[in-house]
């Protein structure tokens, strides 16, 4: 697989009122290591939008196994599970502090024009993302295993 880790520090104002960190705050959690993966690859949200497409979360998917409490770090392993020219899915894995697995979650994403929301092959607007998640697909078929730094 193909991933990258990236560190969230927990903030204070993510905790419910037993300390635990509030379940409604993992999505953004999500998609802050999502965007490091993409810059990691060398892309960005920004370039995608400022050509006027738009890559809404269409699904999620997150189990909760340990809670995190403020002030844990965690670390979360992001990787392409799947992908085709019109959906990506994402999958993650949240550790706590001393490495224990305490969630898991999927994001699946498409692109979709900004101006009527019509969805985009990613291969006709964003050739290079494609490629290289195209390349990214195989070299997970074939097993193998790299962290993106």
């Amino acid at each position: 697989m193909i991933y990258s880790m990236t560190k969230i520090e927990s903030r204070y104002q993510e905790t419910d009122q037993m300390g635990v960190i509030y379940h409604g705050n993992y999505p953004t959690w999500f998609e802050v290591a999502r965007t490091d993966y993409i810059s990691k690859l060398g892309f960005s949200y920004k370039d995608m939008e400022d050509a006027g497409i738009i890559s809404p979360v269409t699904d999620i998917d997150i189990k909760y196994i340990k809670s995190i409490t403020y002030p844990e770090k965690v670390t979360i392993k992001t990787w392409v599970d799947k992908y085709s020219r019109l959906r990506y899915v994402y999958r993650y894995e949240i550790f706590n502090e001393v490495g224990e697995l305490a969630t898991t979650g999927s994001t699946t994403l498409t692109c979709i024009k900004k101006e009527d929301f019509k969805p985009i092959r990613l291969d006709k607007y964003f050739p290079e993302w494609h490629t290289a998640y195209l390349d990214i697909d195989q070299r997970n078929k074939a097993g193998e295993t790299l962290e993106l730094v």
